[in-house]
């Protein structure tokens, strides 16, 4: 059995005994073909929160410390991770990204490029509107509500995908289709309604 899948299901236990996730919108993720997920950040446990509920397996982008980190990289080298170097235009990255996605695979980010302090969506990064743009995946936008803490409350929200078509056609900037998910991001996390 792969390392994914075994921690995916390790992941589904913990939340489940850890944390009361609500979850919905699933159905916004299409069963075949590439998507682009792009969702807020305010947790180190994010990336496994979204991955874990969804039957696809889901490459996600990570910082490129995590992947050379001497105890976590060489188990995080075997998942379903693709590294990136940040603070930099990352071209391998970037091409690596659009190989996935032309696969028919479904890759993951986090726009904002870091976790947010106070839950405040903050300005994304023209990454996402790269991919969108130069991709024919389905951009579904994702928001995560709530407390990472014993038995905390924690939504996940899969939102309906991003109409990118007329962006595609402009032939409009990375910055702009950027601005466009974080918008779909910032709106459906506003619309979310924790459970009580």
């Amino acid at each position: 059995m792969r390392l994914y899948t075994i921690g995916k299901a390790l992941c589904g236990i913990f939340f489940r005994a850890a944390l009361r996730v609500e979850i919905e919108g699933k159905e916004n993720l299409p069963a075949e073909g590439p998507v682009l997920i792009c969702s807020n950040h305010v947790s180190n446990f994010d990336p496994p929160l979204v991955g874990t509920f969804i039957k696809r397996d889901v490459v996600f982008m990570a910082k490129e410390e995590l992947v050379t980190n001497r105890f976590a990289g060489p188990i995080i080298s075997r998942l379903e991770v693709m590294p990136v170097k940040r603070g930099m235009a990352d071209r391998q990255a970037l091409k690596q990204g659009l190989q996935i996605l032309k696969d028919g695979k479904v890759l993951c980010l986090f726009p904002e490029g870091t976790r947010s302090k106070t839950g405040a969506i903050g300005e994304g990064l023209s990454g996402a509107g790269f991919f969108a743009l130069r991709s024919s995946a389905v951009v579904v936008p994702v928001a995560i509500t709530g407390e990472f803490k014993p038995f905390g409350k924690v939504k996940l929200s899969y939102g309906a995908p991003v109409n990118m078509s007329k962006l595609r056609i402009e032939k409009a900037n990375a910055e702009t289709a950027t601005k466009v998910i974080m918008k779909s991001i910032r709106e459906l996390k506003e619309s979310q309604v924790l459970l009580k």
